[in-house]
């Protein structure tokens, strides 16, 4: 009778149950690590990957170990980077390896038997030719980034202003490398789905539409499935997507290109909270694939990363190569400050503004206002009895959309009609308060109902924002009517900031910036300067209007040092302040952050799950002198109500660890694992829906 071998398979089990590892199996045949397996799991067999593959039984008993029900022949195994690279991020993440690798796989794939996916693979295109297009001459700076790239081997941040030509460059080194080997592949991520058609179509004209695919969350699940078969099986030479394509099977992966590398778009906010730019540098570093990051305003933990050497710092781990100047003789738009503290209470617009708007339209160009709160008004108020539209199952106000007439909750989606009269006192007066994009939409139809364009039609404004791009299409149509000319202004929440390459906006203007200055998280000044960048960066794009170009930025605070560095275009002196600021008070990147959540029914249950497993964790670790020194370490911080408290009738509350040692906030995490999962079980914390531990937090 021939020996059985004995299998280690990761399977998707659930978040927080304490079957996290790879299960045992048995098969009679021999399989390879990386192989696809359908294993019985419960009443149901499940797809799994072969981790690895073993003679000898494990020790456990016989009648446990269940049979691996089937095999799905016809796909090469995932190789041993790929296994790498999902088995880091469960760790490093703190979910478990079955969850990360299952949900890497398009979902399709678990419902599929071999004999449909063979049917797939037939229909296969395997043609992996690429046909190049010669793109335009670069400029001396694009062709100096280049030969760095040639003559390094990353990471590399490339920091080039806005309208440098950085997509021109990612082409080009792909080129080169296609060229030089004909299996190899590339990766170009952007954050944002809404920026994937467009590159998707530059990427297509240069390469021929067979050699690129596209992964994103848009896709249907058969299209999911499709592309990535074909960048598993090599047919596939460049894959663009999103955050999720940082985990495609690319077997001949030679480059990645990670674009707009500031982007928290790149942070994943739910299961595995794993951040896309930093598995990808991960991933260049075991696939020996150079990294390209790239942006105009690179995220701080990038810039210090590639700080040059000094005396007394080495410097960082990546190379920094520059692009400070636009192609040809475009030039960066002028910067103007309005105070608002000299206008008219409740100015909405400054009159210089409209004045400059109205200029511009007459002439024929174009206007772009940015203003990051959708909806007519963040909130409807009472003055009689002070009622206001909060949302009764979030710490939240309801937005009022004057369109539908709804107050909406932006969280957990309650919508109601809006109320005849005050629900409290039935004051008929109630009224908004503040502005959303509905109402900046409204208003400057008001202000501009007289002012013609050249060819005596009036003004035609357009709004951009999550409301008016829902249904499927709208966001694309949108984007073509406002590069056909058909709009004149354009209003919008940052949507419409990132990588959207308008030819004829000379004006971009910020409506009301100012309460992310002292937010109380520390990064809003990180992520307002880059809005304000990008947004500055669609003004003046075309090379004959670019000399007067304007980026308006209305402030009641026009002497921060944000606006002066935004003035100056000067993104090294806003880092810097931000840095020494940072460094001061001990904030990433000069240390490292986790976050502990707990979702309850009650805020007092889930800050006592927190604090419980706080104090266990730190009684455990002091007792133990191999552990002891963790505890001075890494300081755990009690915990606090979230900042939004309340969502969907949920209570949540965070707790923060914080060191400015990786490897020993990596250690405290695997201890604090244990510990949850012995305080949870205890009858006292049964009121917790569950935990979460999110590393690198983006926001706090």
């Amino acid at each position: 009778m021939t020996e059985p071998f004995w299998i280690e398979i990761a399977v998707q089990t659930p978040a927080h149950s304490q079957v996290g590892g790879l299960l045992s199996y048995r098969s009679l045949q021999a399989l390879q690590p990386g192989q696809l397996v359908r294993v019985p799991l419960g009443q149901r067999d499940v797809l799994g990957v072969v981790w690895s593959v073993s003679p000898t039984a494990p020790d456990l008993p016989p009648s446990s170990v269940r049979d691996v029900s089937s095999v799905l022949q016809g796909l090469a195994p995932l190789d041993d980077a790929w296994r790498q690279l999902v088995q880091f991020s469960a760790q490093y993440y703190q979910r478990s390896l079955g969850e990360v690798a299952l949900s890497a796989l398009p979902p399709q794939l678990r419902d599929l038997s071999s004999e449909q996916l063979a049917r797939r693979l037939k229909k296969q295109n395997t043609e992996r030719a690429v046909q190049t297009t010669p793109g335009p001459a670069l400029s001396p700076e694009q062709s100096a980034v280049l030969d760095q790239m040639a003559q390094g081997t990353g990471p590399f941040l490339l920091f080039g202003s806005t309208g440098s030509g950085k997509t021109e460059v990612y082409l080009q080194a792909v080129e080169r490398m296609l060229a030089a080997d004909p299996q190899a592949q590339a990766l170009l991520m952007v954050p944002e789905i809404n920026l994937t058609p467009q590159l998707e179509e530059r990427v297509q004209a240069r390469f021929g539409t067979e050699a690129v695919v596209s992964m994103h969350s848009g896709m249907t699940p058969a299209q999911r499935l499709k592309g990535w078969l074909a960048a598993h099986a090599g047919h596939a030479r460049i894959v663009l997507g999103t955050r999720m394509a940082i985990f495609a099977s690319m077997p001949h992966l030679q480059l990645i290109v990670v674009d707009e590398e500031h982007d928290p778009s790149y942070k994943q906010q739910e299961g595995a909270r794993y951040s896309a730019r930093d598995l990808a540098v991960y991933r260049g570093r075991l696939q020996n694939a150079p990294v390209l990051l790239a942006s105009a305003t690179p995220s701080l933990e990038s810039w210090h990363l590639s700080r040059p050497a000094t005396e007394g710092d080495p410097g960082g781990r990546y190379q920094r190569l520059l692009m400070p100047s636009r192609i040809g003789t475009a030039l960066l738009p002028k910067v103007r400050r309005v105070d608002m503290n000299k206008q008219p209470r409740r100015t909405v617009l400054s009159t210089q503004l409209v004045a400059a708007i109205q200029e511009r339209v007459e002439r024929g160009e174009q206007c772009m206002l940015l203003l990051n709160r959708r909806g007519y008004a963040p909130v409807l108020h009472c003055a009689d009895c002070g009622w206001k539209s909060e949302c009764k199952h979030c710490s939240a106000f309801r937005v009022f959309h004057k369109i539908d007439r709804t107050l909406r909750c932006h969280h957990c989606g309650l919508t109601e009609r809006v109320p005849r009269a005050c629900p409290e006192c039935g004051n008929a007066d109630i009224a908004p308060i503040g502005r959303g994009t509905e109402q900046l939409e409204e208003h400057l139809g008001e202000l501009l109902a007289h002012v013609l364009r050249p060819d005596g039609h009036p003004v035609r404004i357009a709004r951009i924002d999550a409301d008016s791009t829902r249904l499927k299409g709208a966001l694309e149509s949108q984007l073509a009517q406002v590069h056909s000319g058909e709009v004149d202004v354009l209003v919008g929440t940052q949507m419409i900031a990132k990588g959207h390459d308008f030819r004829r906006i000379t004006l971009v203007a910020a409506v009301n910036p100012d309460t992310a200055l002292f937010s109380s998280d520390f990064r809003a000044p990180e992520r307002l300067f880059a809005l304000l960048m990008q947004a500055a960066g669609r003004a003046g794009r075309d090379a004959a209007q670019s000399a007067t170009s304007e980026m308006w930025v209305q402030t009641f605070h026009p002497t921060h040092a944000l606006f002066e560095a935004l003035k100056k275009h000067d993104y090294p002196a806003f880092a810097a302040s931000e840095l020494a600021e940072r460094t001061a008070a001990d904030l990433p990147p000069i240390s490292h952050q986790a976050l502990l959540r707990a979702d309850a029914r009650t805020q007092e249950a889930a800050q006592a799950l927190l604090n419980a497993a706080r104090e266990t964790l730190e009684a455990q670790l002091s007792a133990d002198p191999a552990t002891a020194d963790l505890v001075l370490q890494v300081s755990v911080y009690p915990a606090v109500p979230m900042s939004m408290q309340r969502v969907a009738d949920v209570e949540r509350a965070q707790m923060l660890l914080e060191s400015p040692n990786r490897m020993a906030l990596q250690k405290m995490l695997w201890h604090l694992h244990s510990v949850l999962h012995q305080v949870r079980s205890q009858p006292e914390h049964k009121g917790v829906i569950r935990w979460l531990v999110d590393v690198d937090p983006q926001a706090i």
